[in-house]
């Protein structure tokens, strides 16, 4: 996290214009200006200012989704990210520290359950084989439908939001096959044109194997040896956009480290969240000693998203005809964070018979933004049925994303409305194009 001292000079840039009110959804969920990013910084200059973390300020930081619209639609150029990400650690130490009450406490202590469900979160998530073992009897509850009895008799909910949120956007099981680890090295079909290592992430690694499956295939379609390197793991940004900011340095070592050994000309990633942290590995590291500052710099400048690598390098591989109406969803650590917006279009436009339309208000979030959806499930559920109605109204059969966070929440959303729409992974859509076979 940047000083005091520059984070006032961030704080300065912006003019209370308000062009970041309808850009955010919070405040179109609420119109209250505390829930605006221009009000949030007020709160943050407050302060700065010396005064306390009272509990209203601290819902305020914790209600906001980090979707970073805001920064797409400031004139001024307002670095929002650093200025909530300062927030969010200040207040993940005032309210995490000390004896948890029973409810949220005037001096913003977070309250027993809220304190639970943030612990079983970040024990488990950052771990896929936590997450795999956790997740077992939910898998055996699926094949038996004993979940969907569950799910109607709202008792999961009434013991704990984020558990009955964390049940209603659990994904169907894959296939044994699609779960099979990859292996270490995926050679590149045909001439060689790069050497890339590729994330496999956390919750992307345990729910949409076959996302990452997908992903290997398409860059050694495209001639790229792929190095998926071992005991790779959580690459720190559910933590590092939730203010744990110390947890997410862990994180970043390990994965600088562990790309640092693989000897490869970029990274590869294809979760937008993923690829939005390890971005800010640069200034998430920027004051460690130990040289993790110029490492830390250096894998910053080697991380690609999928759509962002696969533009740069320009395709090689022939495509096949996918007839199909697809909507594309702009993932917010995408779209506002990475400001990648038309190289996944480009590439899906260029697949013979894929009819590509736009979603409506496609720059507002859809509720996912890490693990909100879990913590914040009354807000993430609204925008959820916002984005599904708008998804619907499109008339595609299929909607394309490039974050796990984001299929979740809108495939959830989709089938509350009894909405028949599939969801897949640009890569799984380029896969199966290049491929020459149907979308699974």
């Amino acid at each position: 996290m940047q000083d005091e001292d520059a984070l006032r000079e961030v704080a300065k840039d912006c003019v209370h214009c308000g062009f970041c009110l309808p850009a955010c959804p919070t405040y179109q969920l609420w119109a209250e200006e505390m829930d605006s990013p221009r009000g949030r910084i007020y709160l943050v200059n407050q302060l700065l200012d010396g005064a306390e973390l009272t509990a209203a300020a601290a819902e305020h930081f914790d209600r906001c989704l980090g979707c970073m619209a805001c920064m797409t639609a400031c004139p001024s150029g307002v670095q929002y990210d650093q200025l909530i990400e300062a927030a969010r650690v200040w207040t993940e130490e005032a309210r995490s520290s000390g004896p948890a009450p029973v409810e949220a406490s005037a001096d913003g202590k977070r309250a027993v359950r809220d304190r639970v469900a943030r612990t079983a979160i970040f024990s488990l998530f950052p771990y896929p084989k936590r997450l795999r073992a956790v997740t077992a009897p939910l898998r055996l509850a699926q094949r038996t439908g004993l979940d969907r009895h569950v799910a109607r008799s709202r008792l999961p909910g009434r013991v704990s939001p984020t558990l009955g949120a964390a049940l209603r956007l659990a994904p169907p099981a894959v296939s044994a096959a699609a779960a099979r680890p990859l292996p270490r090295r995926v050679p590149a079909l045909g001439t060689r044109r790069a050497v890339v290592g590729m994330l496999t992430g956390c919750v992307q690694s345990v729910f949409f194997p076959q996302v990452n499956a997908a992903t290997a295939r398409v860059l050694a379609a495209e001639g790229c040896d792929v190095v998926i390197p071992r005991g790779q793991g959580c690459c720190g940004a559910l933590s590092l956009h939730s203010g744990r900011e110390e947890e997410a340095m862990t994180f970043a070592r390990r994965t600088i480290a562990t790309f640092e050994q693989a000897g490869v000309d970029a990274v590869v990633v294809n979760s937008a969240g993923c690829g939005s942290a390890m971005k800010e590995y640069e200034r998430l590291l920027h004051a460690a000693d130990g040289g993790w500052a110029e490492r830390a710099a250096e894998m910053s400048g080697k991380v690609r998203d999928l759509a962002e690598f696969l533009a740069e390098l320009g395709s090689v591989a022939p495509r096949h005809p996918l007839p199909v109406t697809a909507a594309y969803h702009d993932a917010c650590h995408l779209a506002h964070a990475q400001r990648i917006t038309r190289q996944p279009r480009e590439l899906l436009l260029a697949i013979p018979g894929l009819t590509l339309v736009e979603v409506p208000d496609a720059g507002t979030c859809c509720g996912s933004a890490g693990v909100y959806n879990l913590l914040q499930p009354e807000a993430a559920s609204e925008l959820g049925a916002r984005k599904a109605e708008s998804v619907q109204s499109t008339g595609a059969s299929l909607l394309i994303s490039a974050n796990p966070g984001c299929s979740l929440q809108i495939a959830s959303a989709l089938a509350e409305r009894g909405q028949d729409i599939a969801v897949a992974h640009t890569a799984e859509v380029l896969d199966a194009s290049i491929r020459g076979r149907p979308l699974a």
